[in-house]
């Protein structure tokens, strides 16, 4: 039931086994338990206060529409099952935010109204790609407005704040540890790690199957393209990597948990797995990179190239276009070195375009291992699309990486820093939530 799918690709191929239902972890929970009273999970509580605040149907649908803004869908075509999941993801996260608003304002910790101009002006033009300005009447005809984007910028803002006053002092790490994990690396040497991203969601019993669907349903937009998984970790995910974009890091397989372990040696770089049920509830991977520790890695070579490009005509017939393509492959086997890619590409009315300073591993995971085995002076096979025309890069020189050394001690503190702040964000999370008074209406 979990499935490996290639983000763009579409492609997908069994590999995560379904799980079990999880352990019980220590509960007293008889064996043939009986229900007592009636649970219907089509009862849904829109709203909710939160230690007095209070948290209304509008918060909530102006939440979802920005969600939907993120991720170029219409809010309206979210419907049914998946609209109801949706509001009870969103109605979680903004009892979270207002939990981390609510903690950061009793530690005197607060976010100046200039602070959350220059975030919401930088979100602008990096998420929207549109001025300041420009913001209000974009979120308004997408159903949000400009208070939602506002309200959740300054609850991450105080949320990091908070953490950097109140958890990242008493955070300490060791050059005695740091030794150790430097010794531990060159002992490592040669093994494989892992660049992932994850999505986790918590589940109880009571809501398992719900969550578990989901998942399901978060892999599926992944597939189709209509949800990045960058967008997807900020706005699903329950980790305290979520503001990061699930980011995880380098990691080895012993250090994950077995589940996900085993999810990550089976998966490919560009490709997500899941749901992969493990404690407290299911993850989403998604593979960004492979390399062996402290090994030269093939794909860090720099490369030469030259790529050639053939754009075809706007409203271009299917066999046009397959025709042209052709004419273009053809014309790619005449290639001599990468000295006659000019003359080549003049005869065939395609650009050509240097490119100096390309790392293999900044290409598509499809493109790289193409590359990996090509010779100086050629080509790959084309691609494109027949809307946009085809392509082909030509090798023109490749510097291969030297073995790689172990990183700087510095290196090494900050990150096991990191790692040990974003843990007890975690547990001071969930310590908020288990002493919150939270009335659902």
């Amino acid at each position: 039931m979990a499935a490996l799918v290639t983000i763009g690709a579409g492609v997908s191929a069994q590999t995560v086994p379904d799980q079990s239902a999880p352990e019980t972890g220590g509960l007293d929970i008889p064996a043939n338990l009986q229900i007592f009273g009636r649970f219907d999970p089509n009862i849904r509580k829109p709203t909710a206060v939160v230690n007095e605040t209070v948290i209304t149907g509008t918060d909530v649908d102006q939440r979802m529409a920005l969600i939907a803004l993120y991720n170029n869908v219409p809010v309206a075509s979210i419907t049914g099952d998946e609209r109801d999941r949706l509001r009870l993801q969103v109605l979680r996260q903004l009892i979270d935010e207002t939990l981390q608003l609510q903690e950061a304002k009793t530690a005197e910790i607060t976010v100046t109204p200039p602070e959350i101009e220059q975030a919401f002006a930088r979100t602008a033009q990096q998420s929207f790609h549109v001025t300041s300005p420009a913001m209000p009447a974009l979120l308004q005809r997408a159903g949000t407005s400009e208070r939602t984007l506002r309200h959740e910028i300054e609850a991450e803002l105080a949320w990091q704040r908070y953490l950097r006053r109140k958890i990242s002092p008493f955070v300490n790490v060791s050059d005695q540890e740091v030794a150790g994990i430097l010794h531990r690396l060159e002992l490592a040497r040669g093994t494989q790690e892992f660049n992932v991203r994850e999505i986790f969601l918590r589940a109880t019993p009571a809501n398992e199957q719900q969550v578990f669907a989901t998942t399901r349903q978060i892999i599926q937009q992944l597939s189709a393209g209509t949800l990045t998984f960058d967008a997807a970790a900020r706005q699903y995910s329950q980790a305290s990597t979520s503001s990061v974009g699930g980011d995880l890091g380098w990691v080895r397989a012993n250090v994950l948990p077995s589940e996900l372990a085993q999810a990550a040696q089976e998966m490919q770089i560009g490709q997500v797995a899941g749901p992969v049920q493990n404690s407290g509830g299911f993850s989403i991977l998604y593979m960004t990179d492979k390399r062996q520790v402290l090994t030269a890695d093939p794909r860090d070579a720099r490369l030469s190239l030259k790529q050639m490009t053939l754009r075809f005509p706007a409203g271009i017939t299917q066999a046009d276009a397959t025709a042209r393509a052709a004419a273009f492959a053809t014309g790619l086997r005449t290639l001599q070195g990468c000295g006659t890619v000019e003359r080549i590409g003049a005869s065939l009315g395609a650009e050509v375009v240097d490119n100096d300073a390309v790392q293999l591993r900044a290409l598509p995971p499809q493109l790289q291992e193409i590359v990996l085995h090509l010779q100086i002076g050629q080509a790959t096979p084309p691609f494109g699309s027949p809307t946009e025309g085809v392509r082909a890069l030509v090798l023109c020189g490749r510097d291969d990486p030297t073995t790689a050394q172990l990183p700087r001690a510095d290196q090494v503190q900050d990150q096991l820093e990191q790692t040990r702040v974003n843990l007890r964000a975690q547990q001071r999370l969930r310590d908020l939530r288990r002493d919150a008074v939270i009335d659902y209406r």
